[in-house]
C-alpha cells in the first residue's frame, strides 16, 4: 500500500493502464464478471448467470434471454472509468471530477461488493479460506464513506468552490483525519482478503468479489490522493495551520490529526 501511495505522490493525475480489459461478445460471461468490476451488478439485474453458467459466451447468454447484445455491451463499456484528472483543472472542475469519478462510483461499488461478500461467506462457509467478517467490514466502510462524502458535498466542497476562507483548515483537517481512518479500513480489507487474492478453485462470484475489492482499493487511494495532495494544499496555505499525522497504510500522509466534528 505504501509503495502504491508513493507512486501517486509523484504525479498529480493517474490514468487507466494501457490494455485495460474490454468486454466482447465472444468472451465467456464468467470471464467478464471477474475481469470487469461492476459487471456482476449488470448481469444480476439482467438475470444472466455468471457463476454456475459463466462458461458460455456473452452473445449466447444475451440471446438466451432475448436481450439486445449491443445495449448490454454499451452498458458494460460504461463501467470502464479513467482516472485522468482534467488538465489544469480549477478547484471547481477538480471537485466536479472527484464527485463524478469517485463519490458516485463508491456509492455504486460498495452495495454490490457487500451483496457478493455475504453470498460467498454463506455458500463457502466450510471453506478454510472464506473471508469471515468481510461483508460486515465492507458495510462499515460503506457507512463511513457515505458520512464522509456527505460532509464534503454539503460543507467543504461548497466552501472551496466559493474560494475558501481563513478557517477552511479546520474542515480540511477533519477530512484528512477521516482519510487516515479510510486507510486503516483498507489495511483491514487487504488482511481479510489476502490482498484481494482469491484462493485456488474459487468460484466466479468469489473471484469477481475480489476483483471489485481491488478496484475499490485503487479508487479509494486515488480519491484520497487527489484531495490530500492536489485539492487541499492551495487552500491550506492561507489558512490557520492544522495538526498533522499519518495513517499506517500511508493513504493519508499529510493527514490531519483527530479533530472535533
Amino acid at each position: 500500500m505504501n509503495a502504491r501511495i508513493d507512486s501517486l505522490h509523484a504525479a498529480t493525475a493517474t490514468t487507466t493502464a494501457p490494455g485495460a480489459f474490454r468486454p466482447s461478445a465472444d468472451q465467456a460471461i464468467g470471464q467478464i464478471a471477474v475481469q470487469l468490476p461492476g459487471a456482476t451488478a449488470v448481469f444480476r439485474r439482467l438475470k444472466l448467470d455468471f457463476c454456475c453458467g459463466g462458461q458460455i459466451s456473452l452473445a449466447q447468454a444475451v440471446a438466451d434471454k432475448g436481450l439486445d447484445l449491443e445495449t448490454v455491451l454499451t452498458e458494460l463499456a460504461s463501467l470502464q472509468r479513467s482516472s485522468d484528472v482534467p488538465e489544469a483543472a480549477s478547484p471547481g472542475a477538480l471537485i466536479d471530477h472527484i464527485l463524478a469519478r469517485y463519490h458516485e462510483v463508491h456509492r455504486q461499488q460498495l452495495p454490490e461488493l457487500i451483496r457478493m461478500a455475504r453470498r460467498v461467506e454463506a455458500v463457502h462457509r466450510d471453506n478454510p479460506h472464506v473471508p469471515v467478517g468481510l461483508a460486515d467490514h465492507l458495510e462499515a466502510m460503506h457507512e463511513e464513506l457515505l458520512s464522509h462524502m456527505l460532509k464534503e458535498e454539503q460543507v467543504l466542497f461548497p466552501m472551496l468552490k466559493a474560494g475558501g476562507n481563513p478557517f477552511v483548515g479546520q474542515p480540511i483537517g477533519v477530512m484528512r483525519a477521516e482519510h487516515v481512518d479510510h486507510g486503516e479500513a483498507l489495511d483491514q480489507l487487504n488482511a481479510l482478503t489476502n490482498d484481494a487474492t482469491p484462493p485456488p478453485g474459487a468460484c466466479n462470484t468469489w473471484r469477481a468479489l475480489y476483483a471489485g475489492i481491488a478496484q475499490l482499493g485503487d479508487d479509494l487511494v486515488n480519491h484520497i490522493h487527489l484531495e490530500n495532495n492536489v485539492l487541499f494544499p492551495p487552500f491550506e496555505s492561507g489558512a490557520a495551520p492544522a495538526a498533522q499525522g499519518c495513517g499506517p497504510s500511508g493513504c493519508a500522509c499529510s493527514g490531519g490529526g483527530t479533530l472535533a466534528q
